[in-house]
This record gives structure tokens, C-alpha cells and sequence, in this order.
């Protein structure tokens, strides 16, 4: 039975057979506050080719009341089996099916998730349905490429609001009646149901006004800067219409700030959900504020990618993706006004280095992935099919040029507008802008795996002047049980020359070619003196892991902080944290290349990055007979900088909460809890209601803090965020009770929200804690099956990911998941999950070694 997989080839099918013309939809969520099910209409009009043909239609519910085919009423009973109803006989041309269902409410953010705000006891819903998921809200034909109308109407409990894709209409007796949308898909519609507290707004152009909303829950109204948020927003607005020389599509534009969301944003037409982290209740580095920038112009992107026109299947997930990530960035650095012209710094040093990591694991894949199935879908948002898939339209823009790339960009709108595409849809419209054959570029780049190294091979005389110079590529084998050829591809580059002046790394030249082969002479550089540090791939427009020459690595140890610019600061960083992660460079010798430098480094975001990387590195990558001598040595410089930063400033922030995740000592402890209870103070340091929770989260894991302190936190901070900061706290205390406790909430039961559940495994998996928890080692491969099968997808990933036992850096730990895959056949989306996890292990062992030699 298929559960609620869908293939391609049924999905293929059914797009044959049917075409959908209009849903309309009633929901009964009067009941929302009490919670459980609701009654849920569907209204289904479509088209078949076929006379007496058999399909079905996708459904998740308890109950299905009624199902009428063409004004027959069917045996709902036994139609409904396995989330499907199927329908026999269908008429050639128009067909209409109406379904009546029970659905229920969720508490995993998928489908229509119910969240209860502790402050006002108020129930706040929202939908997420992505990627299969508005078949647990209404019935419908759930794949992309099946595009219709939407009419909703809604019944809600008096004084609430009701947001969804087309503009809000006045209710009448709580009832709700929205207009049809646009053709689109089902996965990008919406509803915002609750209590909501809103700020209204407009985009004016050229005659044209787009009204804007931006909403979140009353108890985070006195944190949301709705200013800022218009800010960016009118940025995106102004920049995509330029670029893609086509109008917003819809008719408004709402942004709302919802509860216990999966992901950072989902891309609903007209109607955005986003991650109510977003709306900062304490004080966060400009670095938070860039990327939730990033993230607000990300979905507005897909207002165009994605929603106007959109992937026929999933296979094509990069053209929604890909696209929205590249351009949301390029938008960020170059929109007129913007507060992140250094957004590509902040790319290179972040998105690609997920990239990197992602495209060297077993599971890696072509930017344009093979998808069979949901199943294969639902792993891979992955940092492929964002980040890879961005840096390889980066490339491409360097490589077409960016006039050429959006006039071909504006074809495609033009011609598939409120369609469905294929990649050859694309390159066909980029090709005749370009003057190109994209054709090879594609099957080397978006239809093959893995990454390539470039290295410099660099002869000099007796006077330092280069005799010779060329680029090496080389293709490393791809991970085990990974599919595919290790690939050789082209690549246009820039190779920046660096020389000290002043004291500082200033970029003396600069020769910007095309590369391809395993060696490409450059002899545009014989016969210039050998600068200080030579980088290839300046400015990052390729995509490939870059190593140093001897000499420039020598340089950038020495002086990786002297850089004037951020982004050759970035890329040496990146280039050192992968040699580090490959075994290439030893932990330690990372440890000192990073506090050598970042004292200089005043990019907040690549600041940040490195405390988790040497967190990481430490953690994982050290040899453990040393690992507690390294972590001395960074929280100690931790500390250091905490002290001697800018009061007030972001990087005093930064460096406050790289010292509480790593304070160890009684002393640093001590001082933790002095900060907190405001015994002892650091100038310009506010520890606000978030840092305090930072403070007593690592009491707790240390053993300072148990229930009574946790509980007193919690009562001063009686919210959602408090809530899960408890959780966390609690489960990271270090006995065998709260681990015991801990795993039974989440493995055991299925009560968890999802939100609380990651709290709780966050808590759980304490690296200062290998021991106490290497006992449920075992227990995992005994329950992860169990779990993936009992659980919906989202609740499941999160467990399989979050409690493999990475921490247990072992042959033991390999071997117990090998015996777990030889075991487990079925199915291919969790062995996937827990392969990638296995990889991350093998990598530490290796990492591990090369530290210790």
C-alpha cells in the first residue's frame, strides 16, 4: 500500500488524465480553540480525458463523511483507504467531486498546526503544506503540476482573524468568504487563523499599490519592529520587479510571524509564514537581523520562483530554491540603500559552506535530483539544492553575464507565467539571451554530484617573479554509496593577488578566466612578482573547495585578520575550516589559526560562524586525549574577548555567548552565576531574558542548576520561548534521571509538540556529556524504525536526525550502523538520514586521528 507516498509515475498519471480546474473550500474551525477535528468541505472541479477512467485523490483525516462524484454519492467507507479516496468512473471533460471529512488540528507544524500561547491561553493556527500537506486540511489532487483556483471560506471564533492567499474580506456572522486565487499549486496555499496582532502597510509604484501586512501574536506585539520589516520588504519589492520586469503577482502581501514553525519561512502566495523567532524579544547581533533580511526577501523572490511559475515535479526543487536563495542575495548586496552590502561575504562563509559539507556526504546529489517519490522530496531542502544550486547560478551569472541572465530570466516569467517548467524550459530562455550552449553546463553541472578542488601551482625565480603559473582541478572520488562519477567541470574564476601594505592584505591585481580540465595554464601572471597570499576563486564565483600554495598559507596563518576586505577574509576562513573537516589541518592548529585572527575579523556573521566551527572542531574533530585542553584554551580566549569588546556591541554579545556555552571551570561558573544574579557585571552587557536562559541552560548541564532554578526561570518568563528554554534546561541536567526522562518524552511518547521535542533533544545531546548518554546508543538503533513508521514526517526527522549517537565518535558507533542498515532495507529516506549521520562520525574519526598524529 502506498501510505502517503506518491511517485512520480502516479503523480506523471494523474496529470495526463486530469486537468484541475477550482477548489472551493469550507472549514469549520469555530471549535479551534478546544481543538481536536474540524468539518472540512472540498469542492473539486476537473477534467479527465478519459471516460470511466479510475484515479484518486490525496486525503489525511479520521473520518471521511461524504464523497459525491458527479452528484452520486459513493461508499465513502470503502473508497477511503490509505490517504486516498479513490474515484471510479470518471466522465470524459468536466468531473465534480465533493468530499466531506473530519481533519484534525496538529501539533507537528505540518497540515493546519494548533499552538495555545501561554501568555493569553489564546489558540493560534496556521498551515504549512509543504511539501504534501494541504491534503490534511482539504482534498485535493496533491502535486505541483495539477495548478487551480482556491476559494476558502472559513468559520472562526468571534474576534478572531482569518489571513489566506487572496485579500482578507469583511466577515460576516464569523464567517469568512475569500475570492479565488490565481492558478497555483496546493502546496502554497494558506491560512492564518487566531487572534492575531496586526500592522498594515502599502507598496507604491507606478500607479500600482500592493497592500502589506505583517502579523504576529499580541504577547510578541511590543517586539516587532514592523518598520524594518517594510523596510526590507519595499527593497525586494523595487529590486525583483526591475530585474524580472514583471508586476508582483498577486493582489496583497502578508508576512506572518507564527509559532513552532519547521522551517525559517514558507513561501504561501501572498500570504508568507515565517518563524516567529524572527520578531527578537532580547538583543541580537546585526548578523540575526541579515539573515532574517535574507530570509523575508528569499520567500518574496518566490513570489516569482515558485509560485508564478513552478516545477512541474519535485525533481526541479532547485528552480524554486536555487533561484530564491541567489537572488534574495543578490538582491541584499546591491538593492540601492541596503544595510548588507557585504550579503556575498556572508553567502560564501555560511550557505556554501553547508554546501561543501552536504555535497560530500554519502546522500549527495545533482543540483536537478532524481525524485521518485515524496519520500525522496522531503530530504532534500537540503544545502544542494539551496546553496550548491545558488552558487552554481552565481557562477553562471559570471559566465553569461548579468544583463544577458535576467533578460532571459523575464522571457521565462513572460512565457510560463501561472505554468508549470522544466529545467529545459530555463536554458532554453537563457540561452537565447546569452548567445550560449548551455547544454554541456548543465550536464556537468546540475545533472552530476560532488565538488572539485582547485590549487595553485605557482614557479618563481631567484627574484620572486613567477615563471610559471596554473590552476589544478582535481574531482575527489564521491563518498561511499554515493551515485555517480567524480566529474571535471568549468569554472570561471578570479585569482586575486594579495601584498601587504601598511600592515594590511590589499588586493594588487586581479584576472578573472575560465578554467577547465585537470590543468589550465595562466599566463597572463609569468612574469609579475609573487605576491603575498595568491587566492583562487576571488570574489566567489565559482563553486569548488580552494587550497592554498605553501607560501600563501604561511601568509594567511599569520595574518588571515589583515585582510582590508571581508570576503577574502571569508573565503580563508572557509578554505581553513574544510582543510580542518578533512583532515588536512589538525584541530589545534585550527584553534590557533582562528584566535590569531578573528580578534580582527569585524564581520559579526563570519565572527559567529567561527565560534560555532571551533565549538564544532573541538567537539568533534580533536583528539580526545587533548579535546579538554583545547576547550580550556578557547573558553579562556573567550572570555579575553568578552572583556575587551566595544561595550555594547554586537561582538560583546557574541563572545558572551561563545564563553556561556563553553565556561567549564568553578571559577567561570561562578561567574555565571554572579552575572546573573547581578552580583558581578560587565560593562555594556545586558543579560536579557535571552542570554539569561543561555546562563541557565549551561548552570543546568553543569549540574549548578536543577528543577528549583529552572522552575524560578520559567515562572519570570512564562511564554513559548520560555517554555522551550526550560525544556532544554531540564533535559540537559546531568543525571540519569533526566536523561531517562528526556528520552521516554520523546521516543517513547508522542505527546511533544514539535517545537518542545527539539528543545528537548538540544538538551539531551550535551557533548560534555558523552558518557552519561552512550548508553541509549543502542536503544536508538532498536527504535529508530519504529519511530520513523508511528511518526509523521517532520517529528520523525527530527529524532532519527537529533539522537543518532554522534557524539559516541567510535568504530563501535559505525559498526552498530552498519549492522542497522544491513538490517533495514526500507525505507530509502530514513537510511539516507541515518547514512548522513554515520558519515559525520567517520569524518570525526579521521579528523581525530590527523589531529593526534
Amino acid at each position: 500500500m502506498p501510505g502517503t507516498n506518491l511517485t512520480r509515475e502516479e503523480a506523471q498519471h494523474r496529470a495526463h488524465l486530469l486537468s484541475v480546474d477550482s477548489y472551493e473550500i469550507e472549514l469549520d474551525l469555530s471549535g479551534a480553540q478546544e481543538g481536536g477535528t474540524y468539518r472540512s468541505v472540498t469542492i473539486v472541479r476537473f477534467e479527465s480525458t478519459e471516460a470511466g477512467a479510475e484515479t484518486f485523490i490525496d486525503l489525511v483525516a479520521p473520518t471521511v463523511h461524504e464523497v459525491v462524484l458527479n452528484g452520486e454519492a459513493l461508499d465513502a467507507a470503502a473508497l477511503f483507504q490509505d490517504s486516498r479516496i479513490t474515484l471510479p468512473g470518471l466522465l470524459a471533460g468536466p468531473n465534480e467531486l465533493k468530499v466531506v471529512a473530519d481533519c484534525a488540528y496538529t501539533n507537528t507544524g505540518e497540515g493546519l498546526h494548533r499552538f495555545v500561547d501561554p501568555v493569553d491561553q489564546q489558540a493560534y493556527l496556521y498551515t504549512q503544506f509543504e511539501v504534501p500537506d494541504a491534503r490534511r486540511v482539504f482534498a485535493s489532487f496533491e502535486q505541483p503540476d495539477l495548478k487551480a483556483t482556491f476559494r476558502f471560506t472559513v468559520k472562526a471564533p468571534e474576534g478572531w482573524s482569518v489571513i489566506s492567499n487572496s485579500p482578507t474580506p469583511e466577515p460576516v456572522d464569523d464567517v469568512w468568504r475569500f475570492e479565488p486565487t490565481p492558478r497555483i499549486s496546493t502546496y502554497i496555499t494558506a491560512l492564518i487563523v487566531g487572534p492575531y496582532h496586526a500592522v498594515h502597510s502599502s507598496y507604491e509604484k507606478d500607479g500600482r499599490t500592493v497592500p502589506l501586512g505583517i502579523y504576529c501574536r499580541p504577547s510578541l506585539a511590543e517586539h516587532l519592529d514592523a518598520d524594518a520589516i517594510f523596510e526590507v520588504t519595499r527593497q525586494g519589492f523595487d529590486w525583483f520587479q526591475e530585474k524580472f520586469d514583471y508586476d508582483y503577482p498577486f493582489a496583497k502581501y502578508d508576512q506572518l510571524f507564527v509559532p513552532e514553525f519547521n522551517a525559517g519561512a514558507m513561501e504561501n502566495a501572498g500570504a508568507v509564514t515565517i518563524r516567529d523567532q524572527y520578531v527578537f524579544r532580547s538583543k541580537v547581533t546585526d548578523a540575526a537581523y541579515e539573515r532574517r533580511a535574507e530570509t523575508i526577501l528569499h520567500e518574496l523572490a518566490h513570489m516569482w520562483f515558485g509560485d508564478l511559475v513552478t516545477m512541474e515535479w519535485w525533481n526541479d526543487l532547485w528552480l524554486n530554491e536555487s533561484f530564491a536563495t541567489f537572488t534574495s542575495v543578490a538582491c541584499q548586496a546591491s538593492v540601492p540603500g541596503t544595510k548588507w552590502p557585504n550579503a556575498w561575504t556572508t553567502f560564501a562563509n555560511a550557505e556554501k559552506t553547508w554546501a561543501y559539507r552536504q555535497d560530500q556526504l554519502p546522500s549527495t546529489h545533482p543540483i536537478m535530483a532524481e525524485i521518485n517519490d515524496l519520500e525522496d522530496v522531503m530530504v532534500n531542502f537540503d544545502g544542494i539544492t539551496y546553496a550548491k544550486g545558488a552558487s552554481v547560478l552565481k557562477q553562471l551569472v559570471a559566465y553569461v553575464g548579468q544583463d544577458e541572465f535576467f533578460r532571459g530570466v523575464q522571457a521565462y516569467f513572460k512565457a510560463h507565467a501561472f505554468g508549470n517548467t522544466r529545467l529545459t524550459d530555463l536554458l532554453g530562455a537563457l540561452e537565447k539571451t546569452s548567445g550560449r550552449d548551455l547544454q554541456t553546463w548543465s550536464k556537468l553541472w546540475l545533472e552530476t554530484a560532488g565538488i572539485n578542488v582547485l590549487r595553485p601551482e605557482i614557479e618563481t625565480d631567484g627574484q620572486g617573479v613567477i615563471t610559471s603559473f596554473a590552476v589544478r582541478q582535481e574531482a575527489p572520488a564521491l563518498p561511499a554509496g554515493a551515485k555517480g562519477e567524480p566529474t571535471l567541470r568549468p569554472h570561471r574564476i578570479a585569482i586575486g593577488l594579495y601584498d601587504l601594505d601598511g600592515g594590511k592584505l590589499v588586493r594588487a591585481d586581479r584576472i578573472e578566466l575560465d578554467i577547465d580540465g585537470e590543468l589550465t595554464a595562466v599566463p597572463q601572471l609569468a612574469g609579475k612578482k609573487r605576491p603575498a597570499v595568491v587566492l583562487l576563486n576571488d570574489d566567489d564565483l565559482s563553486y569548488a573547495k580552494v587550497r592554498l600554495d605553501e607560501e600563501s598559507l604561511k601568509t594567511v596563518t599569520a595574518r588571515l585578520g589583515d585582510f582590508t576586505d571581508s570576503l577574502p577574509r571569508a573565503l580563508c576562513w572557509a578554505s581553513a575550516w574544510d582543510m580542518t573537516r578533512d583532515g588536512e589541518l589538525a584541530t589545534r592548529d585550527y584553534l590557533s589559526l582562528v584566535l590569531s585572527g578573528v580578534g580582527k575579523e569585524s564581520d559579526i556573521g563570519v565572527v559567529q560562524s567561527l565560534h560555532h566551527q571551533v565549538k564544532a572542531a573541538l567537539d568533534l574533530y580533536a583528539d580526545p586525549a587533548w579535546r579538554e585542553t583545547g576547550l580550556a584554551r578557547w573558553t579562556e580566549a573567550t572570555l579575553e574577548h568578552l572583556r575587551v569588546a566595544e561595550p555594547g556591541s554586537d561582538h560583546q554579545l557574541a563572545w558572551a555567548r561563545a564563553f556561556v556555552e563553553t565556561a567549564r571551570t568553578g571559577e567561570q561558573l561562578d561567574l555565571l552565576m554572579a552575572l546573573l544574579d547581578g552580583a558581578e557585571t560587565v560593562e555594556g552587557l545586558v543579560v536579557d531574558t535571552e542570554l539569561r536562559w543561555a546562563f541557565v541552560e549551561r548552570l543546568a548541564a553543569t549540574g549548578r542548576f536543577g528543577e528549583e532554578e529552572i522552575a524560578a526561570e520559567l515562572e519570570r518568563d512564562r511564554t513559548a520561548a520560555g517554555e522551550r528554554h526550560a525544556a532544554t534546561a531540564r533535559a540537559s541536567r546531568p543525571t540519569a534521571e533526566a536523561k531517562a526522562e528526556a528520552w521516554a518524552s520523546v521516543v517513547e511518547s508522542d505527546k511533544l509538540p514539535n517545537a518542545v521535542q527539539e528543545a528537548v533533544i538540544v538538551g539531551f545531546m550535551q557533548t560534555d556529556q558523552r558518557e552519561l548518554i552512550a548508553p541509549y546508543a543502542e536503544k536508538y538503533f532498536a527504535a529508530v524504525k519504529g519511530v520513523w513508521e508511528s511518526r509523521s514526517h517532520e517529528i520523525a526527522q527530527q529524532i532519527v536526525i537529533g539522537l543518532y549517537p554522534s557524539l559516541k565518535v567510535s568504530q563501535a558507533t559505525l559498526d552498530a550502523t552498519d549492522a542497522w542498515l544491513a538490517e533495514v532495507k526500507e525505507p530509502h529516506a530514513l537510511r539516507r538520514l541515518v547514512l548522513e549521520s554515520r558519515s559525520g562520525v567517520e569524518r570525526a574519526l579521521k579528523a581525530q586521528a590527523a589531529d593526534a598524529a
